[in-house]
């Protein structure tokens, strides 16, 4: 084990001199009115470039995606995609050109190779993450960095103060942000986070109950029942911790049960002897489209019901294994403290929970106002509008930052 993190680490350091050298010839070109995006995860630098296209955005825009997320995106976007982090040279050069080229760099993660870059003056990083709040731990407080080198750590630190700007959505995470990546007050932007315009979006939510229902008119009537649970890097193997078939003696003919695993886990369900009732969405393209359509939401440590509460919608929270998540990630309150549903550990409490109606709505409405008073409903265009300003590109109409929906 100790031989495969050390081998690691010197491939890490081998790739990041690499990167720093490349980096260094780039950067004797001049800086360009260009906004480079480094995407994860697409629902958040999408939203915003959707704004770009409708505000006529004069700068120029590139996309640079790791893993999965690379087709989706240039099915999207009319601009240049490229990968990053792979084994394509030509787009791995493209993308170090154009990270050294642009005023502005948009990143919804962590990516190690920020730790080799020495951008230029008058250039912004900003961090745009990819959700609304969080329950687990991450950045320098997640508990499972302390099995990793005084390397990596000095690494981590180095990307984290890459940060510029973090956007939040609410006071209370630009406080998290500042703890996890150790960041002042004056590094946090408070446009409201991207993603979370959908959930205004009316319009949008009508369409695609239509277009759910056209697929999936069996489930027309039903009450839907979405469990979301979040990623445990120790369960990639795992059997589902609900009891399916007590949910479907139950629940049959009146509910359905969607079941969204996370990308990570690679169990497909087998759902033959519940047809009607249980369906694996796992690969469903949007889990967006899928909060709009459920009755009630079932997660744990999830992000999800952050943004699910802007619908003031039910939650019921299953952290069937609370005490050894705790420990071996980290939560950043009790999580007694942390969710405006129910807990329930067993499927029996769940069913209670559910056709008792258990829930308060005050609280959800709290949660909601609390993790989202910035994200309004404008959240893409209010960074939109910063960008303009930062660039100073004078096309752009200025306005102050929105605080109400439209």
């Amino acid at each position: 084990m100790a031989e495969a993190a050390m081998a690691r680490e010197i491939l890490i350091e081998i790739y990041l001199a690499f990167f720093k050298a490349v980096f260094a010839l780039f950067k004797w070109l001049p800086l360009q009115e260009k906004v480079t995006f480094v995407v994860s995860f697409k629902a958040n630098p999408l939203a915003v470039y959707k704004e770009m296209e409708r505000l006529n955005f004069p700068g120029k825009v590139v996309f640079l995606c790791k893993g999965n997320c690379y087709r989706s995106v240039k099915n999207a976007v009319k601009e240049k995609v490229y990968r990053i982090e792979s084994n394509h040279l030509f787009h791995e050069l493209a993308g170090i050109y154009h990270l050294a080229t642009s005023k502005a760099i948009i990143v919804d993660n962590y990516y190690g190779f920020l730790a080799a870059a020495s951008f230029k003056k008058g250039v912004e990083c900003i961090q745009i993450w990819h959700a609304a709040g969080a329950v687990k731990t991450f950045g320098l407080k997640d508990k499972t960095i302390r099995n990793r080198s005084k390397r990596a750590l000095k690494r981590f630190k180095k990307v984290y103060r890459q940060f510029h700007k973090v956007v939040v959505g609410s006071e209370e995470f630009g406080k998290i942000f500042q703890e996890a990546f150790q960041l002042s007050e004056a590094n946090i932007l408070p446009t409201g986070v991207p993603r979370t315009d959908f959930f205004y979006d009316r319009e949008r939510h009508e369409e695609i109950r239509k277009d759910f229902y056209r697929k999936y008119p069996e489930l027309k009537g039903k009450k839907i029942v979405l469990y979301a649970p979040t990623y445990r890097d120790y369960e990639e193997e795992r059997a589902l911790s609900l009891d399916v078939g007590r949910l479907y003696e139950r629940w049959k003919g009146e509910y359905a049960l969607l079941i969204r695993l996370h990308p990570s886990v690679q169990d497909r369900l087998d759902f033959d002897d519940y047809k009607g009732f249980a369906y694996d969405f796992s690969r469903y393209p949007e889990i967006n489209d899928l909060l709009v359509i459920a009755d009630y939401l079932v997660s744990d440590y999830s992000s999800v019901p952050f943004e699910y509460a802007i619908l003031e919608k039910p939650m019921v929270f299953f952290p069937y294994d609370l005490e050894k998540y705790e420990r071996e990630r980290g939560l950043w309150k009790k999580y007694e403290e942390l969710v405006p549903g129910p807990i329930v550990r067993s499927t029996e409490e769940l069913i209670a929970c559910i056709e008792n109606d258990s829930f308060d709505r005050e609280k959800i409405r709290a949660f909601k106002e609390t993790w989202n008073a910035y994200s309004q409903g404008f959240s893409s265009r209010n960074l939109v509008l910063y960008l303009s300003d930062s660039l100073a590109l004078p096309q752009v109409q200025k306005r102050g930052m929105e605080t109400t929906p439209l």
